[in-house]
Formats: C-alpha cells, sequence, structure tokens
C-alpha cells in the first residue's frame, strides 16, 4: 500500500476533530464526555517477577506497586517474542511478529528499514480518530524515514532508534563504528552528559501539559533495565549492599520506577489523571548477556529469560489503571497477550481499528470480569528455529535452549511438553507420557506458519 494512499484509508478510519466529544454512555457513565488520554509504558529487559507485587521482595518499585493498587494486575500476560523488536512490533499493530513482518530484531544502524511501513500502528489507529500521539524512548522498529516514529502515526518523537544507549552520551557502542544515536521529531540532537531518563521524564511531562486538554496517546518506551545497567546515585547507594549482579540490575530497576513516579505525579497534577489510562508491561524476560553482567534479572518460578520462549521470556508483568472503569486492586489470571491493547485500546477509547486481520482481542471483559473466558484458545511463538504453541494449560517448546534453573542446568531439548496448570516451572518434560499432545499442538503450530505466510 502506498504511502499516501495508507494515509487517505487512516482518515477514513476516524472521525471529525468536532466528534470527539461523544456519548457519556460509550464510556461506561463516566461524567467525563471526551475519549480517554493513554499512557502506555514498555520497559526494557524486565523479568517476569521483578516488581514487588509481582513476588520481588528484594526491589524498590513504590511507583509501580500503587498503580497495581489502583488497577488491575495480570498473572498470565504474554509478549508477542522473547527479544526487542518483534515484541514491539507485536504491541504497536496488535499482530503477531510474522505478520507485522518484524519476525526478529531489526538493525540499529541508520538507513536499515524495520517493521513494514504499511503496518498500522495504534498511534495511527488513534491519531486517524483526532488523538495528538507521541512517542518518548527507545524505538528499534526501523532507522530510515519512513519507519521512523513520525512515520509511523506519532505526532511527536524523541528518543533513540537503536536497540539501546548509553544514557550519558547517547551513543550506541555494541557493533561498530560507534554511533551517536538521539533524535526529536526524526532530526539528530545532541544533550552531552545529560541522563537519558531525567530526559525522557522531562518530555513526558511537557507532552502531558502541553496536550491535557485534548486527547492525546503517549508511548513511553522506557530502555531499561536493558544494559548498560545505569541506575542513578541514590539507588545504587540503596542496593550497595546487594550481591552483583542484581544489585546493578536493581538500581537501574528503582531508577525507572521513581521515573514512572515522576510522570504519574504529573498527571495528576496536570488534572487528567482519572481521564487517562495507564498501562505498563516490559517487553520480554530479563537478559542474562555478558553486557548485563551475565543476569541481575528474576524470573521467579518460571524457567527461562530473554531469547527464549520459556515461561520466563515471555511472561511479563503487566498492569492497566483507570479510575472509574478498570477494576482498582484486582488480579486476573486470565491468558492475555500485548497484542490485545490495539483491540481494546480501539473499544475504551471508541475508535475504529483497521479493517485488516488483528490478531489480539479485546480484554476488556477479562478486566472488568474474573469469571470472564480468555478470548486465547491457542498462541503460538516464533523465533528462528525456536517455537512454542500453548492450547489451554498445554505448552510445547520445540528447539528448547539449554537454562540453569534455581542453581541447576537444564539441557536442550528438542521436543519438550509442560502442562502449566500442574507445574508452571517447565522443568518435567511431558512429551513421551503424552504423544498425542505433542502430535496435536506441532500440527497447529504448522497450519499457523502457513496462516501467517511463513510455510
Amino acid at each position: 500500500m502506498a504511502r499516501q494512499s495508507r494515509r487517505e484509508f487512516l482518515r477514513s478510519l476516524g472521525v471529525a476533530a468536532a466528534s470527539l466529544m461523544v456519548p457519556r454512555a460509550a464510556f461506561g457513565g463516566r461524567t467525563s464526555r471526551r475519549r480517554p488520554n493513554v499512557v502506555l509504558i514498555f520497559t526494557d529487559d524486565q523479568g517476569s517477577i521483578d516488581v514487588n507485587c509481582y513476588g520481588a521482595t528484594d526491589l524498590h518499585t513504590p511507583s509501580l506497586d500503587r498503580l497495581a493498587k489502583e488497577g488491575t494486575r495480570f498473572t498470565q500476560f504474554y509478549v508477542g517474542a522473547p527479544v526487542c523488536s518483534p515484541s514491539r512490533a507485536a504491541l504497536m499493530t496488535g499482530r503477531c511478529p510474522q505478520r507485522a513482518g518484524v519476525p526478529g530484531n531489526v538493525s540499529s544502524q541508520k538507513g536499515r528499514a524495520g517493521m513494514p511501513a504499511e503496518q498500522v500502528t495504534i498511534a495511527e489507529m488513534l491519531e486517524a480518530a483526532g488523538y495528538v500521539t507521541g512517542h518518548v524512548g527507545k524505538w528499534h522498529l526501523g532507522y530510515t524515514p519512513e519507519t521512523m516514529p513520525n512515520e509511523q502515526g506519532f505526532d511527536h518523537s524523541f528518543g533513540h532508534m537503536g536497540g539501546c544507549i548509553d544514557n550519558y552520551s547517547h551513543f550506541f557502542y555494541w557493533q561498530g563504528p560507534n554511533r551517536h544515536d538521539l533524535w526529536q521529531n526524526s532530526e539528530e540532537i545532541w544533550r552531552d552528559g545529560e541522563f537519558f531518563g531525567d530526559l525522557m521524564v522531562k518530555q513526558c511531562k511537557q507532552f502531558i501539559t502541553e496536550n491535557k486538554d485534548r486527547p492525546f496517546f503517549l508511548y513511553w518506551a522506557i530502555n531499561m533495565p536493558h544494559y548498560p545497567l545505569q541506575g542513578t546515585a541514590k539507588w545504587r547507594k540503596v542496593y550497595r549492599d546487594m550481591e552483583a549482579p542484581r544489585r546493578m540490575y536493581a538500581a537501574f530497576v528503582s531508577t525507572a520506577d521513581a521515573m514512572i513516579g515522576q510522570v504519574m505525579g504529573h498527571l495528576e497534577k496536570s488534572g487528567v489523571r482519572d481521564d487517562t489510562i495507564v498501562i505498563f508491561l516490559s517487553d520480554h524476560g530479563h537478559s542474562v548477556e555478558q553486557r548485563t553482567f551475565g543476569g541481575g534479572g528474576s524470573a521467579g518460578a518460571y524457567r527461562g529469560h530473554k531469547f527464549t520462549l520459556w515461561e520466563g521470556g515471555i511472561r511479563v508483568p503487566c498492569i492497566a489503571r483507570w479510575p472509574g472503569r478498570i477494576p482498582e486492586g484486582t488480579v486476573r489470571n486470565q491468558v492475555a497477550t500485548s497484542m490485545d491493547w490495539f483491540p481494546t485500546l480501539a473499544h475504551y477509547c471508541d475508535v475504529n481499528p483497521p479493517g485488516h486481520k488483528i490478531d489480539g482481542k479485546n480484554i476488556a471483559p477479562i478486566i472488568e470480569s474474573a469469571g470472564a473466558k480468555s478470548p486465547h484458545e491457542v498462541l503460538h511463538w516464533e523465533t528462528g528455529k525456536h517455537w512454542a504453541v500453548r492450547e489451554g494449560d498445554w505448552k510445547l517448546v520445540f528447539n528448547g535452549p539449554g537454562t540453569e534453573y534455581k542453581g541447576r542446568e537444564i539441557p536442550k531439548e528438542k521436543v519438550f511438553l509442560s502442562n502449566l496448570a500442574q507445574d508452571v516451572t517447565e522443568t518435567k518434560n511431558l512429551a513421551k507420557d503424552h504423544p498425542d499432545m505433542v502430535k496435536r499442538l506441532t500440527k497447529l503450530h504448522s497450519e499457523w506458519l502457513k496462516e501467517v505466510g511463513q510455510k
């Protein structure tokens, strides 16, 4: 689809600015008559339980814990991939990474394309309905003019285009040659020596202040606790007696939590807290790469980490808050995914989703009721030659890499079947005991691959 025709198509999805005032009944009887704002917070490499309300006992995460107390927390929430770019594509488009055209990480080098420009993002959907849209933080979905944020639905953009940066020089050092990567509205800018976290908070506050009188969408893709682990002095001091590498990781998690607290406080100060949907989640599990000191994050009872399709690689913390609409202080155990936020936000914001295939489902019913059934009967993941499928409580992992689990090494196995209701740790292989289930799930995945155009 050509760029111009796509713009016309997106405009056809939306409504005129005058119709931003919609019937009160559309929002469940709330006194506000305007569409809600949306703040979507996406952290980077944050482990499955690395928020106190998810079971961490050694971290300071008061901002996220408060968000959970004031909203709804999910216990079986999955992302579309165990690595950055495809996970972001799934969130932004509501489509599985394969259908979104981002099956793996895209390049962090300027001039390299990423997610195909014809994909429709949450920002484009909301922009077409009259929302002002902003991106702050990491992008990692393309580094060409047509695949950078301003051409993917964002009116305003501030951050880095590649996978990571040093938080003070804003250079990418992890694949030569070293290169500067800090951008504002597609223009390279320089903020030598200024902490990127502080810059992000300033940008978020400014965006909220400037747009508080109209519906806005803010996608805040926090580049933490992804390496380099550069927690601030306050938090380094708090964790100074903790063992490495947990202390370096913990300092960065708490640095991010404090930043989130500042922006949540600004929403309240600006008088738009009650009119704003806030969603928090991580892009996938924690890293065990050498660049992050070999670990530091935790998946708790789950096996695995970043790059793996074990639970610790794809099951993430997720919290949603909307005062008066999303239940307060509740927990939801139904299966849901990051792709679901696309159609769910279309529902909450009363806008038209695109007409093409969306893999996500509207999860408003399960948010509203603990007894509602998950809209997902089957979920699929594929990264390289490593794939997984979940149907009900059964999960099949193919070419699952060996991992360390609570002090012991579990070797790689080609076919690994588990029942998550009986064993969430994925440490007991049931494949030999249930060959019919292995056959069934393998067939389901083969059919899915054909459906998404991969085979």
